[in-house]
This record gives C-alpha cells, sequence and structure tokens, in this order.
C-alpha cells in the first residue's frame, strides 16, 4: 500500500511540474504575442498618426508658416478662418464637389449592388459554358485596365461624356468584376435547398431574390459599400478624364483650387485635404469589422 501511495504522489508531482511548465510556455508566448501587436500598434502610429498630424497642424497655419512644411505649432491658430475660405472660394466650388461626389458615390453603389448581386447569383447558381466564358470576362475587368481614349469616344459617341449618368455608369463598370467576385464567393455559402424549397412554397424568382437572398447578402454588401464607395470617392484620373467641367467638380479635383503656377496655399490646400478625408475615416471606421467579414465569408466554399 506504501509503494502505490508513493508512485500516486510521483504522477501527482510530475503532472504538476508539466502542468507549471505549460503554463510557463503560455505565458511566454502571451509576451511575445503582445510585444509583436505593441510593436505593430507603435509603426502604424508612426506611419499613419504623424502625416495625419502634419495635415492637421499645417490647416491652422498661415500660409507663410505652412510652407515651411515642418510639425511646429503655428505662431496663431487660424483654423476658423482657413476653413471657411476653403468652403467659400470660387463661388463655394468646395460645397458643390462634395455634392457631386456624393451623388456619384451613392448612385455608383447602388448599381453595383443590384447587378452585380444577380449576376453572381445567376453565375454561382447555372453552371455551363456561358458562365465560364462570363466568369473568364469578369475577370479580365480585373486584370485589364480601362483606356482613356477610346472610353472618352465611346462615351461622346452615346452622348454621355461629361455627365453625370456617364461618370456614374463608368465607375459601376470599372468596380463590377471585384464587386461581382465578391458575391459570387459569397453565394457558394447559401445552401441551394433553400432555392428549392422557396420555389416549391411558390415563390417567384424575383420575390425569392429580394427577400430571401439580398438580405443573408449583407456582410458581403456592407464589405462592397465601404471599399468601393471609398474608391469612387477618392477617384482622381477618371473624374479628370471623363467628367471635366468647372460645374462638374468633385473632392479631389478642388485640390487644383489652391495649387497654382507660381505658387501654392499649403495651409488651405491641407484643410481642403482634412475636409476631403473626414467622410471615408468616418465610414472605414464604423464598417471595419463588417468589412473583414465580408472578404472572409466565402473563403471557404468560394
Amino acid at each position: 500500500m506504501s509503494i502505490k501511495h508513493e508512485d500516486s504522489n510521483v504522477v501527482l508531482q510530475g503532472n504538476f511540474v508539466t502542468e507549471t511548465k505549460t503554463e510557463t510556455v503560455n505565458n511566454k508566448k502571451k509576451n511575445r504575442l503582445f510585444a509583436i501587436e505593441s510593436f505593430a500598434v507603435l509603426v502604424s502610429i508612426i506611419l499613419f498618426g504623424i502625416p495625419f498630424y502634419f495635415v492637421i497642424i499645417n490647416s491652422m497655419k498661415s500660409g507663410k508658416e505652412a510652407a515651411e512644411m515642418n510639425l511646429a505649432w503655428p505662431s496663431a491658430f487660424r483654423m476658423i478662418e482657413n476653413y471657411k475660405e476653403v468652403l467659400t472660394v470660387s463661388n463655394g466650388v468646395v460645397l458643390r464637389a462634395f455634392f457631386n461626389s456624393t451623388l456619384i458615390t451613392i448612385s455608383s453603389i447602388t448599381i453595383l449592388i443590384l447587378v452585380c448581386s444577380m449576376a453572381a447569383f445567376v453565375l454561382q447558381r447555372r453552371e455551363g459554358k456561358i458562365s465560364k466564358k462570363a466568369n473568364y470576362l469578369i475577370l479580365m475587368g480585373l486584370m485589364i485596365p480601362p483606356a482613356i481614349v477610346p472610353t472618352i469616344w465611346v462615351m461622346q459617341t452615346i452622348g454621355l461624356f461629361k455627365t453625370l449618368p456617364g461618370i456614374v455608369l463608368l465607375e459601376s463598370a470599372l468596380h463590377f468584376s471585384f464587386a461581382c467576385m465578391l458575391y459570387k464567393a459569397f453565394m457558394a455559402t447559401i445552401p441551394r435547398e433553400l432555392d428549392e424549397a422557396a420555389l416549391m412554397d411558390g415563390c417567384s424568382s424575383f420575390r425569392f431574390y429580394f427577400q430571401i437572398v439580398l438580405p443573408l447578402l449583407k456582410p458581403v454588401t456592407s464589405t462592397i459599400i465601404v471599399l468601393s464607395s471609398i474608391q469612387i470617392y477618392n477617384d482622381f484620373e477618371n473624374m479628370l478624364y471623363f467628367f471635366p467641367g468647372a460645374e462638374n467638380a468633385t473632392v479631389q479635383l478642388t485640390l487644383y483650387n489652391f495649387m497654382g503656377m507660381f505658387g501654392t496655399s499649403w495651409h488651405l490646400l491641407f484643410a481642403d485635404v482634412l475636409l476631403i478625408s473626414i467622410p471615408p475615416l468616418v465610414l472605414f471606421i464604423f464598417f471595419n469589422k463588417k468589412i473583414v467579414a465580408g472578404m472572409t465569408a466565402g473563403a471557404v466554399k468560394g
């Protein structure tokens, strides 16, 4: 009996030592992980926080102090004067640009959600030669950049050049491939039995899509809304080529108002940069978790 008791004590001591070693290893891993995360946060603050601070502090300076391009505090804060001048310059072109950019973004996102989700549903549910060719065309849309001169010629021919509907259709076409691929990957997670059950209950195709399928696409729809809206809102090149004109100003094109051949109003330029950066920043802060959920939702079956 004494031998068995001694053996049990040895086993208990061995288990205790093993648990202690496991806890020590886990603590080391946690400390190492904490150090890596802290270093990553520090690097992010340096890479993104300092430039953002640079823009904010220089938007509050006078023109002469802002031209020095440093991180020093201004001798006198001119925040209200600078932002007021930015909003009133050229008969309120910045406010008009905000309206145009917002209208273009909302209209393009609406078209993307409706058209891309429908196209992805058909491509994912119906397999065949036509679906395969359509997938190849969508992939080509991701790889081949748009040609500027032929696109302008086509838009002029159909009367859409320098028009709001024209730039909305163009932005929708440029982001169609990305949105359609995301929708198609997510659509694979929706079981086909749901389609059969709805059709057997007498549900029409459009009713089934809008009342059953579309609400299930909320995660990937949120991702497309955030990513595509930021890209469309911040688009500079396409707005410059396909939507020119003072009456067609967008937020990115307003930067030209404070840049000249013989001098640049840096304090007003930085104030304008900060103003046009606020909407995408707010949108990203509120929807950043949904972006990750939508990007990874269809990763397994897509």
